[in-house]
């Protein structure tokens, strides 16, 4: 069974910084992918950032040059550092793997979801 574990988030003033992290843990072969999607209210989810297991990253428009995503590839944890956090930013933040568990098996699992809140 995997499950993917999220900490942090929380409620910060406009141009603070907040810090996500999700750690994967149970039966699998290999962790590819990893990253943050996040939705915010009456909105549909839209990815974040994702990392690859080699560290190449993507980021989307709207975060670039704020948020940073970085992984531990020994603890299975994935992190989301964010800078400069605008009221926009405010969403429920999910993180996913992509995870294979097994030679013939391999998909996307995610997190519960963590509430950013940025509001003055």
């Amino acid at each position: 069974q995997v499950r993917l574990v999220e900490s942090g988030g929380g409620l910060v003033q406009p141009g603070g910084s907040l810090s996500l992290s999700c750690a994967a843990s149970g039966s699998f072969v290999t962790i590819n992918t990893m990253g943050w999607y996040r939705q915010p209210p009456g909105k549909e989810r839209d990815m974040v950032a994702d990392i690859t297991s080699g560290g190449s990253t993507n980021y989307a428009d709207s975060v670039k040059g704020r948020f940073t995503i970085s992984r531990d590839n020994a603890k299975n944890t994935v992190y989301l550092q964010m800078n400069s956090l605008k009221p926009e930013d405010t969403a429920v933040y999910y993180c996913y793997a992509h995870i294979r568990t097994s030679v013939y098996y391999q998909r996307n699992y995610w997190g519960q979801g963590t509430q950013v809140t940025v509001s003055s």
